[in-house]
């Protein structure tokens, strides 16, 4: 079973090496240094109360004003390790969400270590994009993202710059960058 604080650090070393390193997210650096990402963990084996810990940090993150709180990840390190199951259940987050009033509120974005892009193989370097250490779920505040798509032109073109990124990178550089669990490295 993986703790919090591997699950932190695994997911931050992520964040740094790949998603702001890479520049995945022209976004995140900023929220990175200002420390406006909330860190959260589900430590639980069982996906039962994921749910209701997401709604939980959504009113957290709605609580809080976005100078100190502009996002959170909640990593769900034990929880649905395979992909499919996860997928689903990002849908059905989703869709609580919208139910819970959050719709046009808050955005939901999904990471995996086995993530695919339908249509594509599992070792397709491209699926890299959205392929954290651990199950995440990432909560984003609709006026965050539409600041910062307005500041970033071209905003749209951010999906193929990194696959083209990641091409380039290839499977032996995204492994280079050791951006997987480290929980059972002593």
């Amino acid at each position: 079973m993986i703790d919090e604080a591997h699950a932190v650090a695994d997911t931050r070393r992520w964040l740094e090496r790949a998603v702001i390193g890479l520049n995945l997210c022209p976004f995140a650096k900023a929220v990175h240094v200002k420390a406006q990402i909330h860190w959260a963990v589900y430590l639980a084996e069982s996906d039962g109360g994921l749910l209701d810990a997401l709604l939980a940090e959504a009113a957290a993150l709605l609580a809080q004003d976005a100078a100190v709180r502009d996002t959170t990840l909640l990593i769900a390190p034990n929880t649905l390790p395979d992909f499919l199951d996860f997928n689903d259940f990002g849908a059905r987050a989703e869709r609580r969400l919208a139910r819970a009033g959050y719709d046009g509120v808050l955005q939901l974005a999904t990471f995996h270590p086995q993530f695919q892009f339908g249509g594509t193989e599992p070792d397709d370097i491209g699926n890299a994009t959205n392929r954290a250490p651990y199950p995440a779920l990432h909560l984003l505040r609709e006026d965050s993202v539409s600041r910062a798509v307005e500041a970033f032109p071209d905003a749209e073109e951010i999906f193929e710059r990194n696959i083209e990124t990641l091409e380039v990178l290839g499977a032996e550089g995204w492994a280079a960058l050791d951006v997987g669990s480290r929980a059972a490295t002593p």
